[in-house]
């Protein structure tokens, strides 16, 4: 769903002013990062800027594994046959160091992967496999796309030294009891959810940078807490009456054949779901309350609309006393004034989820409320990309020391 690749470098760019309706990135030189394999040719890398959470000093940590430019990752993808897992495949056509070497998907196995989806067929990649006959001899990196619920003793069984993008559920609770309350088992793992850390890049990058075992986010918790994160620790917004309306593209339910999910049944209309109880509230909760350090609870709705791919996220929130919008406007502008893939709109322009589609941009903006003291914030993302496996990329290439930009300057594909 993407534009051509964007493989090369980014030219190096100080005080962009802003253009088009979207405030510009400030990039920053980056270390040379190295690992090992045969280098890709032909393909040159590319350079981003410091985090928004962590100062020039700390952006290339001991600890990181050092790739140099040019040389190869090798991949597994667990769970390729899904959305997810395509996404992957689709981002890493034009990742400059990532090569896809195992692929599994159970049902699927001993099938190419572009007859699964043929708009991958142009893609040199290896037939899918069992997960049970996968070789994990040549690889350096997982991206686990597997249902919520399998991952845990999948990844408990994986060799130690491989790092790992965990796109499920499974480790993105810190509370094993509380994951328990909310998806209907025990935790299979609990040593590896001590480990692991929770990949919202832009928030959490040294965690992410040091990290063997990342939870990527949820779609809805990443398109809510980008911009609600920065406004409560710095205590601009009151941590009651938080209502927040969010809206997916069906993929957001995944590819697996469900009643719910029929055209019949979701064409030319809005469909509400998981009103009292959806899996990304204690999500959501988990980090606004760190965030604040103190307990955080929101009212969510999300709603199942017609159309592909794709998240608006519109939160409803109660401004501190004295604050005004144009202060949180500000404040999100000097979060992510130099971020790359978290854009702040100018004046009065609404996010679109037609503007990020194919994209791992977020888009937000912020607007009064005519209810005094109240502030409206919408925040769009493409659901698969930013919500999922872009953000996967984003957070892989932080693991291997690489430019976190790297294979993700796809532009949004419009119309």
């Amino acid at each position: 769903m993407g534009s051509t690749a964007l493989g090369g470098a980014a030219p190096a760019r100080a005080g962009l002013a802003p253009k088009n309706g979207v405030l510009g990135s400030t990039f920053k030189p980056c270390g040379v990062v190295k690992l090992k394999t045969t280098p890709k040719v032909g393909r040159s890398s590319v350079c981003v800027r410091a985090s928004i959470a962590s100062s020039p000093q700390k952006q290339y940590s001991p600890k990181t594994p050092a790739v140099q430019s040019g040389e190869e990752v090798r991949i597994a993808v667990l769970g390729a046959s899904g959305y997810t897992g395509a996404e992957i495949v689709r981002l890493l056509a034009n990742h400059p160091q990532f090569r896809i070497t195992v692929m599994t998907a159970d049902r699927k196995a001993g099938e190419q992967f572009g007859s699964v989806f043929p708009h991958l067929i142009t893609q040199d990649l290896p037939n899918l496999v069992a997960i049970k006959d996968a070789d994990f001899s040549d690889v350096d990196a997982v991206f686990c796309c597997l249902p919520h619920g399998t991952t845990q003793e999948i990844i408990k069984g994986l060799p130690k030294q491989l790092k790992i993008v965990d796109l499920s559920a499974d480790f993105r609770l810190r509370d094993i009891n509380e994951y328990a309350e909310w998806y209907g088992h025990a935790h299979r793992a609990p040593e590896l959810q001590e480990e692991a850390v929770y990949g919202l890049t832009e928030v959490l990058r040294d965690e992410i940078r040091n990290a063997r075992l990342v939870a990527n986010p949820g779609c809805y918790p990443t398109s809510i807490q980008l911009p609600l994160v920065p406004l409560i620790k710095a205590k601009l917004i009151k941590l009651s009456n938080i209502i927040i309306d969010a809206k997916s593209g069906v993929t957001g339910a995944g590819r697996g054949a469900k009643e719910a999910n029929l055209y019949t049944e979701i064409a030319e209309g809005i469909h509400a779901y998981g009103i009292k109880g959806h899996r990304h509230v204690p999500e959501v909760e988990q980090g606004l309350s760190e965030a604040a350090e103190s307990k955080v609870t929101i009212s969510f709705t999300p709603n199942l609309i017609c159309m592909k791919r794709g998240m608006q996220s519109t939160m409803f929130v109660e401004m501190a006393p004295g604050v005004t919008v144009s202060d949180l406007y500000q404040h999100l502008k000097s979060t992510y004034e130099g971020e790359e893939f978290v854009k702040l709109l100018n004046g009065s322009n609404v996010p679109h989820t037609r503007h990020v589609v194919g994209s791992n941009y977020c888009f937000m903006n912020v607007f009064e409320d005519r209810i005094p003291g109240r502030a409206i914030i919408i925040s769009v993302i493409d659901n698969l990309v930013k919500g999922a496996s872009g953000q996967a990329v984003q957070n892989l290439n932080l693991m291997m020391g690489l430019p976190e930009n790297m294979g993700l300057q796809y532009q949004p594909l419009f119309p």
